[in-house]
């Protein structure tokens, strides 16, 4: 189990394809569109636990499918950012129900190995149209919903989103203390 944590987190790491469309701000916080490529991506679900529990729980399941918990054996490496589709309420504050979505690595998206792990799904997804803003820090759930309530606020009477979901994502191992980077993404409707 330790080597498969060691490829997933030390392994070659590859960044998700996209392309900046524009960049905007208001006030203090500035934003990217982004147009970001589809893929395949495994994907974990957690219902009926906080946002913080949920990631605790989808997270070590994807690092050991990356790392060679699948029917080749083999580890994958990383991809970044890990993007977790969040679905808020009226009021901002996020349901019970997380989606971690981990892009497979280019070399794997053709010929992707099988999760060993059942709770772990892969799906095929288009690519999308993101308004992305950026933060660092240990992101916390109040973290994500602070930024994503700014976002909205800057993006106000200029961009057309999706309104039932976002994405939060990351790019840091938990171990890497300084220098982090999260962002926020409201997909483009």
């Amino acid at each position: 189990m330790l080597g498969m944590i060691k490829n997933s987190l030390f392994g070659s790491v590859e960044t998700w394809p996209w392309q900046v469309l524009s960049k905007g701000g208001k006030e203090e916080l500035t934003y990217e569109e982004r147009a970001c490529e589809g893929g395949k991506f495994a994907t974990v679900e957690v219902i009926d636990k906080p946002f913080d529990e949920a990631l605790k729980e989808a997270m070590p399941k994807v690092l050991k499918y990356v790392g060679g918990s699948n029917d080749k054996g083999v580890g994958m490496g990383m991809t970044i950012p890990v993007s977790f589709a969040v679905f808020p309420h009226e009021d901002g504050s996020l349901q019970k129900k997380v989606k971690i979505w981990f892009r497979i690595p280019n070399q794997f998206q053709a010929d992707t190995p099988i999760p060993s792990d059942k709770s772990i799904e892969l799906e095929e997804r288009e690519s999308i149209t993101v308004y992305s803003t950026q933060f660092g820090g240990y992101a916390k759930e109040a973290d994500y919903v602070s930024q994503a309530a700014q976002l909205r606020s800057a993006l106000e009477g200029t961009a057309n989103y999706q309104t039932d979901f976002y994405f939060c994502t990351g790019y840091d191992p938990p171990m890497k203390p300084y220098g982090r980077r999260n962002e926020v993404w409201l997909v483009k409707k």
